[in-house]
């Protein structure tokens, strides 16, 4: 399979205004799941360029506010726009987060890759493990988590572990998800109290 950096969703993306072509993977999942609303607070964690915050900031309207995590800065601004340079592994992190109670935690955190598939998944793995810790320590009750997950053995192991935090969790491959791609997003629904 060849992979084709500027396809279809690169282009709309561009056409469209948004960073990057990832932000119709969040837009598939909202429209099937019906995640956001008008006023939540909502976590971006591996946020860089900014595609999945612009389209948060849409959906939350001025009432709402995203804060955009990554170690990489992000190409966007807004006044209910809170953007960190911080490791998602950090203890600045978790300070950040228990300011405040969130509605929802999304995550497109990528590892770099290294080329062996293993370690790329363990890795993956790891970043998706922290992402639903974070979720269940700070996300209100009823509150939504969003992970990219390179699928490998870890994926039934963190499907059950989410589904002791959420009453419904779902696994889902968006179709601007390129093909031969390994990546897959987990979902979870209705944070338990």
């Amino acid at each position: 399979m060849t992979y084709i950096p500027e396809d279809y969703y690169f282009r709309r993306a561009k056409k469209e205004g948004f960073l990057a072509r990832s932000v119709y993977k969040l837009q598939a999942i909202d429209e099937k799941y019906h995640l956001l609303k008008k006023g939540m607070w909502v976590v971006d964690l591996g946020a860089a360029p900014g595609s999945w915050s612009q389209y948060v900031l849409a959906k939350v309207g001025p009432e709402g506010k995203v804060f955009a995590i990554d170690i990489q800065p992000i190409k966007l601004s807004a006044p209910n726009l809170h953007a960190y340079l911080l490791d998602v592994f950090s203890q600045e992190v978790e300070a950040l987060l228990a300011s405040a109670s969130f509605d929802g935690l999304l995550s497109d955190m990528a590892p770099a890759t290294t080329g062996s598939r293993l370690a790329d998944q363990a890795r993956s793995a790891a970043l998706v493990a922290r992402s639903l810790f974070l979720a269940e320590k700070y996300l209100r009750p009823n509150g939504f988590w969003v992970a990219k997950l390179l699928e490998g053995p870890a994926r039934e192991e963190l499907t059950q572990k989410a589904r002791t935090i959420f009453q419904t969790v779902h696994v889902f491959r968006p179709p601007a998800t390129r093909k031969g791609s390994s990546e897959c997003f987990l979902i979870g629904l209705k944070k338990r109290p």
